[in-house]
């Protein structure tokens, strides 16, 4: 299994743009084949701007099939217009997990 976060800072004015590309998409994106799960967190107080992704693939193999697909190029670009700052991704395998 693969995981995904990717963390995006936000221009203030585009908070809610953001949040409502992402509930258009979202399910889009979660039925992609291999999405296991996606979750969207945003942070609290002075980083009410900065949000995160968390995705769960089964292989980096889908996650690529996904990042080449129409649905990705269409959302990123959006989404990309909308950043006040570079964004950060970084891929890491699952070891253990406690429920």
């Amino acid at each position: 299994m693969l995981v995904r976060l990717v963390k995006m800072q936000f221009r203030e004015e585009e908070l809610e743009n953001f949040k409502n590309l992402f509930t258009e998409v979202k399910a889009k994106i979660r039925n992609c084949p291999g999405c296991l799960s996606l979750t969207l967190l945003q942070g609290e107080g002075a980083e009410e701007n900065i949000f995160y992704t968390y995705s769960v693939w089964t292989s980096e193999e889908d996650l690529n099939n996904y990042r080449a697909s129409t649905l990705f190029g269409k959302t990123w670009k959006k989404t990309k217009a909308m950043f006040s700052d570079k964004p950060a991704a970084i891929s890491l395998q699952k070891v253990a997990e406690l429920l």
